[in-house]
């Protein structure tokens, strides 16, 4: 009798040990898992003539850290890509790990003169494929020049905020917005654009994240992460 009582006050103990070890782990607050977005792009966001640490998603994610978030920021971005591209490859890009889409195609749509009900079409299919999936979306917009007409213009420009309040979307209105407004100061293309005139410098990159980060913020918010 007096093995069994004792067998059965220990028993008490670890099952009285194993409770409270329970209770504290049941009373630490839950650590949210980072929130993963996928930046579906063609150059602009894989980081053309830049080294990989200068690009988009790189400076992007340091900013995204040093203001408090955890979070991980897919480069699925391709150089030359179109929105048709885009939208080939969306279904393995929404890995179920994703908690939120950035989408910045179109560009090269525009300069190849790409009837832009077709570019429409292709980021409607995006969004929608985006939202089968319940996830949040940022929809970053490009702007055509005026040398392609006033008509092209117009229709390619709406395409953005269209969709946007269609699909109720976040939206940002031109990813070169940030380098657009300094256009006016002396040196501004040498300083933030390469050679090219079409690419951003890392230093372009820079402008472009700092104006466009608080959109991501939000993004990020969404996700409820």
């Amino acid at each position: 009798m007096l093995l069994t009582r004792r067998y059965g006050s220990m028993g008490a103990l670890r099952n009285l040990f194993a409770g409270l070890g329970l209770a504290f782990v049941a009373a630490l607050p839950l650590r949210a898992e980072p929130v993963t977005i996928a930046a579906l792009g063609d150059s602009l966001t894989q980081g053309y003539g830049l080294i990989e640490q200068d690009g988009f998603v790189p400076q992007l994610s340091r900013w995204l850290v040093g203001h408090g978030h955890e979070v991980r920021v897919i480069n699925a971005g391709v150089s030359g890509d179109t929105s048709a591209g885009g939208l080939s490859r969306i279904d393995w890009t929404l890995t179920p790990d994703v908690d939120a889409l950035m989408i910045e195609l179109g560009a090269n749509d525009m300069l190849r003169g790409v009837d832009p009900a077709v570019t429409r079409a292709n980021l409607e299919a995006i969004i929608q494929k985006a939202q089968e999936h319940r996830l949040p979306i940022l929809l970053i917009g490009i702007a055509a020049p005026a040398n392609y007409g006033p008509d092209y213009q117009r229709e390619f420009d709406a395409i953005y905020p269209e969709l946007a309040a269609q699909y109720d979307t976040l939206h940002y209105v031109h990813f070169m917005s940030a380098i657009a407004d300094q256009a006016a100061k002396e040196g501004a293309i040498t300083d933030y654009l390469q050679p090219d005139g079409l690419h951003p410098t890392a230093e372009g990159v820079a402008l472009i994240v700092n104006d466009i980060g608080p959109y991501v913020e939000q993004l990020i918010e969404i996700t409820g992460n």
